[in-house]
C-alpha cells in the first residue's frame, strides 16, 4: 500500500504547476524546468487518479455483486469490471512505486567516460578501442554529443586509455550501468594456433560535476606545467603546455596534454578532476547511507566484472542480471544496447523497491 497523501501530492503538484505555467510570470529558465516537471508528472497522473478512486469504485461494484436485487446480467458485468480494476490497480501501484522511488539527482547530468585497457596486453588495447566505437554508435543513435578529452594510443592501433564526455538528455541515467570490468574472449589476429585469449578493459562513468555540485578551492589545487611529450620521447611542442593538477585533500591527480594550449589543457583537466572528486564524495555518501548499496546494479563499482563479450560464440553476457544476448555484432554496433540497458534499469528498480518494503 502506498500512503494516500503521497499519491494526492502528485495530483496537487501537477495542478499547481499547470497554474504556474499558464500564469506567464516565470522566467525562461524556470519555465523550462517547470515544463519538464509538469511533463514527468503528466506521465503518472492517470495512474495516480485511478489509484485514489480505486477503493470507492471497488466498494460500489462489490455492493452491486452482493445486492440480492441485482439481476444476473448486472452482477456479471460488475464482477468483470471488478476483476479489471483490480488488475489495473496492481499496474497503477507498481508504476507509482517506481515514480516515488528516491531520485538519483545525477541521472540528468552529462557524463565523463574513461576506458582503460586492462589485462591482455595489446589485445586489451584493441578491445578498449572496440568499446569506444560501441559507445560512439550508441550516442549517435540517441543524438548525444561526444567530445574527446584524452587519448593514449598503443602500437597495435588500439587505446591504452581514452577519456571522453557525453552531453545531451539524461545521459548518466543510461551510461552509469556501464561502469565496471568488461571482459573479451576472442582469437587475436596475431594468434597462429587459433587459441581464444581473454582480455579486459575497465570502464568508469562519472557524472559531470558543475561548480554548484562540489566546491573545489584554488588553495586545494597544485598545478604543475611541463612540456608535452610524444611517442618515443619526441616533443609535441616547444612550450610548457601540458598540465598536471593535484587535488591535495583527496590526492586525485589528473594530467592533460592533448591540446597545444596550456589554457585548454587546464580546462579539460579541471573537468575530469571535478568529476572524479565528486564521484569519490558521492560513493562515500552512498556507503554511509546504505550497506546494501553495494548489492545494487548502478553502483559504478569498477573492480567488478560486469560483462563478457564472447566472439567465438557470438554472445554478450551481463553477469549482474545473468542476461545473455546471442547478437554480439548487433550489440557492438549499438543496435540492441538498449535491450540490455532496459533490463539493467528494471533490475535496479526492483532492488530499490525491495529496500522500501
Amino acid at each position: 500500500m502506498i500512503p494516500k497523501d503521497k499519491v494526492e501530492a502528485i495530483v496537487s503538484k501537477h495542478n499547481t504547476i499547470e497554474k504556474e505555467l499558464s500564469s506567464g510570470n516565470l522566467d525562461p529558465k524556470l519555465f523550462a524546468e517547470k515544463s519538464k516537471e509538469y511533463a514527468d508528472l503528466g506521465q503518472i497522473l492517470k495512474n495516480a487518479i485511478n489509484y485514489l478512486n480505486f477503493k470507492k469504485e471497488k466498494k460500489d461494484l462489490e455492493n452491486i455483486i452482493n445486492d440480492q436485487n441485482s439481476d444476473n446480467e448486472m452482477m456479471s458485468l460488475a464482477k468483470k469490471e471488478l476483476a479489471e480494476i483490480n488488475k489495473q490497480n496492481e499496474i497503477d501501484e507498481n508504476k507509482l512505486k517506481i515514480f516515488l522511488l528516491p531520485k538519483d539527482l545525477d541521472d540528468k547530468k552529462n557524463a565523463i567516460v574513461e576506458i582503460r585497457a586492462g589485462t591482455g596486453g595489446l589485445e586489451a588495447t584493441l578491445f578498449c578501442s572496440d568499446l569506444f566505437k560501441m559507445y560512439e554508435k550508441v550516442c549517435s543513435k540517441k543524438k548525444w554529443k561526444v567530445e574527446l578529452i584524452n587519448i593514449s594510443k598503443s602500437e597495435a592501433g588500439g587505446f591504452k586509455e581514452i577519456i571522453f564526455s557525453v552531453s545531451g538528455s539524461d545521459i548518466y541515467s543510461y551510461l552509469k550501468y556501464e561502469s565496471g570490468v568488461h571482459r573479451v574472449q576472442r582469437v587475436p589476429d596475431t594468434e597462429t594456433q587459433g587459441r581464444v585469449h581473454t582480455s579486459a578493459a575497465t570502464v568508469a562513468v562519472l557524472p559531470e560535476a558543475e561548480d554548484v555540485d562540489i566546491n573545489i578551492k584554488d588553495s586545494d589545487l597544485r598545478i604543475d606545467v611541463f612540456r608535452a611529450g610524444g611517442p618515443g620521447g619526441q616533443s609535441v611542442n616547444t612550450t610548457d603546455s601540458a598540465v598536471r593538477i593535484t587535488h591535495l585533500p583527496t590526492g586525485v591527480v589528473v594530467s592533460q596534454q592533448d591540446e597545444k594550449s596550456q589554457h585548454k589543457n587546464k580546462a579539460k583537466a579541471l573537468k575530469i578532476l571535478r568529476a572524479r572528486v565528486y564521484e569519490a564524495e558521492k560513493n562515500k555518501k552512498d556507503k554511509e547511507r546504505s550497506e546494501n548499496r553495494k548489492n545494487q546494479i548502478g553502483t559504478g563499482d569498477r573492480s567488478e566484472r560486469i560483462r563478457t563479450y564472447n566472439f567465438p560464440q557470438g554472445r554478450v553476457t551481463d553477469h549482474r542480471i545473468n542476461l545473455t544476448l546471442h547478437k554480439l555484432d548487433e550489440f557492438l554496433s549499438g543496435e540492441i544496447h538498449e535491450e540490455m540497458n532496459e533490463s539493467l534499469r528494471l533490475k535496479d528498480q526492483n532492488l530499490k523497491l525491495q529496500e522500501l518494503n
